[in-house]
C-alpha cells in the first residue's frame, strides 16, 4: 500500500512545484491585485496605475539585462551604480543636446558591461565579484563626477520624456514596453538568445559544441549595462534632477527578485521575460501595498528578502523532484 502510493506523489509534488515555478508570479500577482481592491483606497483609479506603471519602469528595465545575465549563471551588482553613473554623466553634458547627453550615458552603461563581462569571460572572475568592485566603486564615481550634489535638470526635452504621454500613456512606460518586446524577441527568436540559454544550461558543452562562450558572456554584461544606463536616463528624467547618491539604491535586489520570481533559475539554462514582467510588476505592488496601507517602508526590503528565498527555494524542490 505504501510503495504503491510514494510513487504517485512524487510525480505529483513536481508538477504542484513546477507550476508555482512557472506560474506562481503570475497567481500572486492577481491575488495581490484582489486584495487591493479591498484594503487599499482609490486603487483601481487611473492615476494610481499610472503612478505604479512609472515608479515599476525602473526596475523592469534594469531586470531585463539581468534576467539575460541570470540566465548564463551569472549576476550583476553594478546596474544601481551604473544608474547612478548616468544620472550624474547626464546634466554635464547636456549643453551640447540632449542627444549627445543620452548617447554618452549609454556608452558608459556599455563601458561598464565590457568591464564586468571582459573580468567574467577572459579572466574568469566569478561573476558576484566582478561586479561588486563597480557596485562599490561606481556610486563614488558618480559623486566625484557630480561633485557630491544633486542638479536640477532643466532641459526641455528631458523634462518631456519624464513628464510627458501619449494617448494617457507616459513615455517612459512606452520605452520599458517596447524594451522588453525587444529583448522577449531577442531571447526567444534569435541565436544569440539561444546560445544564453545553452551556455547558462551547461557552459563546458557549449564550448565543446563550438559556442563562443565569451563573447557571448561579453555581450549579455554590456547589453545589461545599457539597460541600466536607460533605466538611470529614465528615472533621471522622470524626476527632473540628478542624484547619484540615491538614484538606482538597491534596485540590484529589486531586479534580481523579479527576474526570479519571474521563473528564471538562478542556477541559469532558462529566461523568462515575460515572467520578468510580471515578478517587477509584483515587486512595484507590494511596495505600493505596504506604504499606501501605512506599513512601514523598510518592510519592503524584508519582503523582497523572503520573497527571493521561497523563489530559490521553489526552483531548488523542482529541479530536484525532476
Amino acid at each position: 500500500m505504501t510503495t504503491a502510493t510514494a510513487p504517485a506523489a512524487a510525480p505529483g509534488r513536481a508538477r504542484a512545484l513546477g507550476l508555482v515555478r512557472d506560474y506562481g508570479v503570475y497567481f500572486a500577482l492577481a491575488l495581490l491585485f484582489l486584495v487591493n481592491l479591498v484594503v487599499t483606497d482609490n486603487f483601481l483609479t487611473a492615476d494610481n496605475l499610472r503612478t505604479q506603471a512609472v515608479q515599476m519602469v525602473p526596475t523592469l528595465v534594469v531586470a531585463l539585462g539581468m534576467a539575460l545575465v541570470i540566465g548564463t549563471k551569472g549576476v550583476d551588482l553594478s546596474v544601481g551604480s551604473v544608474m547612478a553613473i548616468t544620472s550624474a554623466l547626464l546634466p554635464l553634458y547636456l549643453g551640447y543636446g540632449a542627444g549627445l547627453s543620452v548617447g554618452v550615458c549609454l556608452l558608459a552603461g556599455a563601458a561598464a558591461g565590457l568591464l564586468s563581462g571582459y573580468l567574467v569571460a577572459f579572466v574568469g572572475v566569478q561573476p558576484i565579484v566582478a561586479t561588486l568592485a563597480l557596485l562599490v566603486g561606481g556610486r563614488g564615481l558618480a559623486l566625484v563626477l557630480a561633485g557630491g550634489q544633486l542638479k536640477d535638470i532643466r532641459n526641455p526635452q528631458l523634462r518631456e520624456l519624464g513628464a510627458g504621454s501619449v494617448l494617457g500613456i507616459p513615455y517612459t512606460v512606452l520605452i520599458a514596453a517596447v524594451l522588453a518586446v525587444l529583448v522577449g524577441l531577442l531571447v526567444s527568436r534569435t541565436t544569440f538568445g539561444r546560445q544564453v540559454v545553452a551556455i547558462g544550461g551547461n557552459p563546458r558543452a557549449a564550448q565543446f559544441a563550438g559556442l563562443p562562450v565569451k563573447r557571448v558572456l561579453v555581450t549579455v554584461y554590456v547589453v545589461s549595462g545599457m539597460l541600466a544606463a536607460i533605466a538611470g536616463v529614465l528615472a533621471t528624467a522622470r524626476l527632473s534632477a540628478s542624484d547619484p547618491s540615491r538614484l538606482g539604491e538597491l534596485i540590484e535586489l529589486a531586479a534580481i527578485t523579479a527576474v526570479v520570481v519571474g521563473g528564471t533559475p538562478l542556477t541559469g539554462g532558462r529566461v523568462r521575460i515575460l515572467g520578468t514582467v510580471a515578478g517587477a510588476a509584483l515587486m512595484q505592488l507590494i511596495v505600493a501595498t505596504l506604504i499606501k496601507n501605512d506599513v512601514p517602508a523598510s518592510l519592503a526590503q524584508m519582503a523582497q528578502a523572503l520573497i527571493i528565498a521561497a523563489a530559490v527555494l521553489v526552483q531548488r524542490e523542482g529541479n530536484g523532484s525532476r
